[in-house]
């Protein structure tokens, strides 16, 4: 029953998308106001719906620990909700919570194998554990139990991506937006794939129609900002992540990024204190040091650039950054510097990071 009732709401437009987070938003920026103290009440506040959508809403502005926290406060009170749980699914996956997960996953589908949620959940577990092929089966089989489930499609789309299978991404992407076309977060994978594409520009428009839908999100605008530099419009691209940090003056990725179009522009000075301020958020994260050993290098300090060279490479001893910062060189560098640069003995083996974890951000 609570599936069909969940099924016809959804059609009407309120259980994916927008419709279904937009509640949460205004009541947290109310509660944020200060202005309506008895927003807080208890008989208003701590329900299993009221908390859900202010969780969403915190998922959506990228507060995964908050969103987190209240996501479990639902199932505490609440446990046998099914609604919202999918997106409390990905909050554990952003934050790597493989046992919660699991747990999660195990309780959804005991108590009920015929909503999405339930696989959704299931999926992002194995997911968590780079179990593809099996996150891919989960996700398709919430797609079976309801077609109409937008998520569940957007979160195939993402593990399609993960596998390389860009044009079954795709369609997963689209097949997400004919179900609700202001669903934010298949208008996104659109743009990301365009980006892994190099289709700048189809990247650019498709990230724009996602940030028209959540335009509060510092993570679409730093994509945008990243874009528009790839298009060669630098100064757009810095003004554009000014944004995403406004919103969010911590990102670790915007601030990456905005160090790294300061440092392609010649900017080096005000690049190194952009860099400096991030190693305050992220002190053990290699790839700022191999940045700053690249600033030092242009300032022509080479002793304090082999030094963060060498911090670089005793935080990353495996390499594990290599093509990111061959995608740095390639992005943010003359051709001529690029070409130097892979000779660098920091240049080893490649696979994942902190910063890409952050800029896949793969499961919005």
């Amino acid at each position: 029953m609570r599936c069909v009732k969940r099924k016809k709401r959804q059609r009407d437009g309120v259980a994916t998308g927008t419709g279904a987070w937009l509640p949460g938003t205004v009541f947290l920026q109310l509660q944020r106001s200060h202005q309506y103290p008895e927003l807080a009440a208890p008989p208003h506040y701590n329900t299993g719906w009221v908390l859900t959508h202010i969780g969403r809403a915190y998922f959506e502005l990228a507060e995964y620990t908050q969103a987190e926290r209240l996501f479990s406060e639902v199932r505490r009170i609440e446990s046998y909700r099914v609604e919202g749980m999918e997106i409390y699914s990905t909050t554990l996956w952003h934050l790597q919570k493989d046992v919660a997960l699991s747990a999660l996953s195990k309780d959804l589908t005991d108590m009920d194998k015929n909503c999405p949620e339930a696989w959704c959940v299931a999926g992002n577990c194995f997911s968590l554990q780079r179990e593809h092929d099996i996150a891919i089966k989960f996700f398709q089989r919430a797609i079976q139990v309801d077609p109409g489930f937008a998520y569940a499609y957007t979160l195939l789309g993402h593990e399609f991506v993960l596998t390389e299978e860009l044009d079954r991404a795709l369609a997963c992407f689209r097949n997400a937006i004919r179900v609700n076309n202001r669903h934010y977060n298949a208008w996104y994978g659109l743009g990301m794939i365009y980006y892994k594409q190099e289709k700048f520009n189809l990247a650019e428009i498709h990230f724009k129609k996602a940030l028209s839908v959540n335009p509060q999100s510092s993570v679409l605008l730093c994509h945008i900002g990243v874009v528009q530099h790839a298009l060669k419009k630098s100064d757009t691209a810095l003004e554009t992540l000014n944004r995403a940090i406004g919103i969010d003056p911590k990102n670790p990725l915007c601030k990456f990024h905005r160090a790294s179009i300061l440092f392609a522009n010649d900017k080096y000075k005000a690049a190194l204190q952009e860099l400096e301020e991030l190693k305050q958020i992220v002190p053990k994260e290699s790839l700022v040091y191999f940045l700053i050993g690249k600033v030092y290098k242009k300032l022509g300090q080479t002793h304090l650039a082999l030094m963060n060279f060498s911090w670089a490479m005793d935080l990353d001893p495996k390499g594990a950054n290599n093509q990111i910062k061959e995608a740095i060189d390639k992005r943010y560098l003359p051709e001529d510097e690029a070409a130097d640069s892979q000779d660098s003995s920091i240049m080893t083996d490649a696979d994942d990071t902190q910063l890409h974890t952050a800029e896949s951000d793969d499961v919005l």
